[in-house]
């Protein structure tokens, strides 16, 4: 048997992690994250849901005044989370 260089681990993490599909599956996981940095506290704090399903991302408004404004601005706003995530993951917002 050959033996190869010896690797550390964090490197190897660092390797894995960085990979298309995992770096995009860690930031899919993070919508939530990214939704309350960029809607802000006042609205992260009235929205019930925030769900990723697909390339759609499912928002619940508790106030109809909150969801009208973040209807008219899904567009931006799913560009904004995948300028954050640093991947198209989310294509549209359906706001209910």
């Amino acid at each position: 048997m050959k033996r190869t260089e010896p690797k550390l681990i964090g490197s190897i993490l660092e390797e894995f992690f960085s990979r298309p599909y995992v770096a995009r599956k860690i930031a899919e996981g993070k919508v939530p994250q990214y939704w309350r940095e960029i809607v802000g506290e006042r609205i992260a704090a009235m929205t019930t849901y925030c769900r990723l399903e697909g390339v759609i991302l499912y928002i619940g408004i508790s106030s109809g005044v909150a969801r009208q404004e973040i209807f008219y601005r899904r567009d931006e706003l799913a560009q904004r989370i995948n300028k954050r995530a640093g991947h198209d993951i989310v294509r549209s917002i359906v706001v209910k």
